[in-house]
């Protein structure tokens, strides 16, 4: 080849390697449109309740959508979980219950250090509960008439003269709140709160009332118990007087269909840390958006009771709502995909 056209070659190799580059930009923008995550690793964050992993599981399926590359969820307790979204060593989750775990979250650096986005479960539920049998017979009403000696013993299972209370693991907000019920209300000296393993507890509630043995114990909605103990049916909420919340502000909602159950009517949220939430303002969106009801996450939580209860099985679950509710799925990726623009 003669230099000349050597020469010639070489600038069309050029041109076309610029011309091609100069494209570049319009493909990249292309797919950062479609999937302005990709290219971010997600650390997320959930509690060890295999119940509680499905709606991690439909937040996880739309970061995906948009191009998020998620790791597999750390898992912890509450108060845990908060540090280590404070502290940047996990980027989101979508278990804070807002008034439950306000203690938690503000310890853990509050909305210096994290940001709450949305509401991914409203309307969520905890109180006390006895069968309704019981109730009717003795016209049991309040928490507080545990107090009376001849209604606690109805409920004790060990022979010593006490009520025994299916409660709360250690390290859940609940279990700060039911303590706090206890002195408040007068019920230290009636009432034993027993915690551990919740749903090894509960199982052993369960199969008593099977026995026809009176039963008393918390427990929150949305999550399968409901549906084994159906309330109104098999067992009735309990009042308390008024309301008693640690930290002092009893001016939240504690009543449901005109019954104080003591606790505050609650909304599930989603929790960044700040940092991240900043730099990525699609899953910002998204997880502020993402939205599930009480009886999704309960209906879920029955199949788990009845068997399905592996992770793939959670996962099948998870890809099966978005696929039943896929309009609205795309609705809230599509405002992720603006968001970041």
């Amino acid at each position: 080849m003669t230099l000349h056209k050597r020469g010639f070659t070489q600038k069309l190799l050029h041109c076309a390697a610029v011309a091609s580059l100069g494209l570049l930009p319009l493909y990249g923008q292309a797919a950062s449109a479609e999937k302005p995550g990709q290219g971010v690793a997600v650390t997320p964050i959930f509690p060890s309740i295999a119940e509680e992993r499905f709606r991690g599981e439909l937040a996880m399926a739309g970061l995906r959508e948009l191009g998020y590359e998620v790791k597999e969820p750390k898992e912890t307790e509450y108060a845990t979980m908060m540090l280590a979204l404070s502290y940047g060593d996990a980027d989101f989750s979508v278990h804070l219950w807002d008034k439950l775990h306000d203690t938690f979250y503000k310890k853990a650096g509050g909305d210096d250090t994290m940001v709450k986005a949305g509401d991914v479960i409203p309307g969520v539920l905890q109180g006390y509960l006895i069968d309704k049998k019981t109730a009717d017979a003795h016209n049991i009403k309040y928490l507080t008439d545990l107090k009376k000696p001849e209604i606690a013993k109805l409920f004790d299972t060990n022979g010593d003269g006490k009520a025994d209370l299916t409660g709360c693991n250690p390290g859940w907000g609940c279990e700060l709140v039911i303590d706090h019920h206890m002195k408040a209300y007068d019920l230290e000296k009636s009432v034993s709160h027993n915690r551990g393993s919740y749903f090894a507890l509960m199982a052993d509630t369960i199969a008593r009332y099977k026995e026809g043995q009176p039963i008393l114990y918390f427990t929150w909605v949305p999550q399968w118990i409901a549906g084994v103990l159906v309330e109104g049916q098999d067992v009735v909420w309990l009042e308390v007087p008024h309301t008693d919340l640690p930290g002092g502000d009893n001016t939240v909602n504690t009543s449901f269909n005109g019954k104080n159950l003591g606790f505050a009517v609650d909304t599930v949220k989603a929790v960044l840390n700040k940092d991240f939430a900043e730099e990525n303002p699609a899953a910002l969106k998204f997880l502020s958006l993402v939205q599930i009801t009480t009886d999704d996450e309960s209906a879920q939580n029955l199949k788990m009771q009845n068997g399905e209860n592996s992770t793939a099985d959670i996962e099948r679950h998870a890809a099966e709502w978005v696929a039943a509710h896929r309009e609205q799925f795309d609705a809230w990726l599509a405002a992720s995909r603006a968001a970041a623009n």
